[in-house]
């Protein structure tokens, strides 16, 4: 079964209607009998429904599955989960489509919304009779397991093809085999240069002129073959397009064939296979977990690393790194990518077993905010300094905040069900620091700077200085928000002349906004510059402040808060 994807019929900025409803009409007559849309499939949300209000006109019997959870704010893609706006907007695409809607589509998971809240928001929407059937999109195999758990899915949506096959390595496909769900997999064939790939592909082009087909043809039908849940949608911008996709539909792949695309996008490595008895081992955990330092260990005792951000390329080709090693007697070998998902992490577990490997997995405990300031310190230690926003956006090995939110959200814990041969969690150790045990004060409570932030209008608090005088080893932290060098030097020396003695500060001149920089509190980039910069011994040290930032402040970098 093959369905038709679309969106670009809406989305594209030189869209017809007239040549829309041809395309879709002609996917009909070809047979294709299920249409994917959504009601952000538009320019932006003024234009909100195009896609809907599109399809309902044609009126023709087929399949509709559609989608909520996304708005269009000037023409950008931002979720929105909650359960109030999966209703109203399930209502008003049953509304454009003028007809109940076959099947409804979690969109994709808003990061500031559980998940078990949005599953709930749809499981009421089939109860009240707004869909006849709900599902997700865009999701893993542990957030489809958390959805089960409320709710009956009736369909998941995910990006697969020849080019991406993590919902087929990670399992997800199982799981949908298992349950009986729906798999429809959206950019079926990579997209537009995905689909360029595959006609210039050797082999694919090959089995297309063995098969009367075209290339994208052949890999659509071996994609549908994989498991009869996987129902490929492709888009399709011109009636010649959607035809094809009706032959795709059609086309039967001899047993050959299916071998080998399967051997061309599937399998890793056609080398000999080792004798066995050598040892994988894979560190997962989030950057700034302590992956690399745990590597180390191991390299130094004989293991070769296989580590991206020294070979870079992808994922997969540290997978085939792997494969050479092993094929070349390699005995120990240590990987530390990360590896987030269970897709990330099959192919080490594959070409291991195929060599008669132990494949093994090392799971780094480390949370959040011990992970924020080892990124923090690590930066620290290699540019002697933190980064500006722009030179971490510049630098692939550099560590951002948002890097490590990425990956909580989307990590997948390892589990012995993918294949290994042992899970074992390593816990966090902290790194000691300085000599001193002293105070880290955050200035802005202790002292008033007018606005604008300039030196002249510094004041202190009440009680500030002595306060200040009677604590050893004082540092302090301020936010300077828009402050070149001058000025923040400006305002520290103006700070120190009023308190009567020098201290260091470090400053944060970042404007409000998402955390791009680690200089920004609660983060603790400020608390290691000055435990470097003063010699302090941050286990043993105090911070002072007020609020929920200071207090996460001095959690990260293991201080005692004392709120004043």
């Amino acid at each position: 079964m093959m369905g038709l994807g679309c969106m670009r019929l809406s989305t594209e900025r030189d869209r017809d209607d007239d040549r829309g409803l041809a395309v879709i009409a002609s996917a009909l007559d070809a047979g294709i009998e299920l249409l994917d849309t959504a009601d952000v499939y538009a320019h932006d949300d003024a234009d909100l429904g195009h896609n809907e209000r599109l399809i309902a006109r044609l009126a023709r019997p087929a399949t509709i599955v559609t989608k909520g959870g996304l708005t269009r704010p000037d023409g950008a893609w931002v979720p929105d989960g909650r359960a109030r706006h999966l209703a109203a907007a399930a209502r008003a695409s049953r509304e454009r489509l003028g007809r109940p809607i076959d099947l409804y589509l979690l969109h994709v998971v808003d990061p500031r919304v559980e998940l078990a809240t949005s599953a709930r928001a749809l499981a009421k929407l089939r109860a009240d009779g707004v869909v006849r059937a709900v599902g997700l999109s865009n999701v893993n195999l542990a957030q489809l397991e958390a959805a089960l758990a409320i709710t009956e899915i009736a369909a998941v949506e995910v990006e697969l093809s020849p080019w991406k096959l993590d919902a087929l390595r990670g399992g997800l496909v199982a799981a949908c085999v298992a349950h009986g769900i729906r798999v429809l997999a959206h950019r079926p064939l990579g997209g537009p240069a995905g689909a360029r790939r595959l006609a210039r592909d050797p082999i694919v082009r090959a089995i297309a002129e063995r098969h009367a087909a075209t290339a994208c043809e052949v890999a659509l039908a071996w994609l549908a073959s994989l498991a009869p849940v996987i129902v490929p949608l492709p888009g399709a911008t011109t009636v010649a397009t959607a035809r094809s996709i009706g032959r795709a539909a059609d086309l039967a792949l001899d047993d050959d064939a299916r071998a080998e695309l399967a051997r061309r996008f599937v399998a890793i490595g056609d080398g000999p296979v080792g004798a066995g008895g050598a040892d994988v081992v894979a560190i997962a955990g989030m950057p700034g977990s302590g992956k690399s330092t745990l590597a180390a260990a191991r390299v130094a005792c004989g293991a070769v690393r296989l580590n991206r951000d020294e070979r870079g390329g992808t994922l997969r080709g540290i997978a085939e790194a792997l494969d050479r090693a092993l094929a070349e007697g390699a005995r120990h070998v240590v990987l530390d990518n990360t590896y987030a998902t269970r897709a990330s992490r099959a192919e080490v577990i594959e070409v291991a077993h195929r060599h008669g490997a132990t494949a093994r997995c090392l799971v780094m405990q480390t949370s959040l905010e011990d992970a924020q300031r080892n990124a923090a310190a690590r930066m620290l230690a290699q540019h002697g300094r933190l980064l500006e926003p722009d030179e971490i956006r510049a630098d692939p090995t550099a560590i951002g905040p948002s890097a490590l939110f990425r990956f909580r959200r989307g990590y997948e814990p390892p589990r012995a069900d993918e294949g290994w041969d042992a899970i074992e969690d390593i816990a966090f150790v902290r790194a000691t620091t300085g000599t001193h045990a002293g105070t880290i004060v955050e200035l802005d409570r202790l002292v008033w700077i007018g606005r604008p932030r300039v030196a002249s209008g510094v004041r202190l608090a009440e009680g500030a200085r002595d306060r200040l005088a009677a604590r050893p080893h004082v540092a302090g932290t301020t936010w300077l928000p828009g402050l070149d060098r001058a000025g923040v030097d400006a305002v520290v020396a103006r700070l120190r002349e009023l308190l009567g003695f020098a201290l260091p500060v470090a400053a944060c001149t970042h404007l409000p906004g998402p955390p791009v920089c680690w200089c920004r509190k609660p983060l603790p980039g400020l608390g290691l510059v000055l435990a470097r910069d003063a010699d302090l011994d941050l286990a043993r040290s105090t911070h002072l402040g007020r609020g929920p930032a200071d207090a996460g402040f001095a959690a990260r970098l293991g201080m005692r808060f004392e709120e004043f």
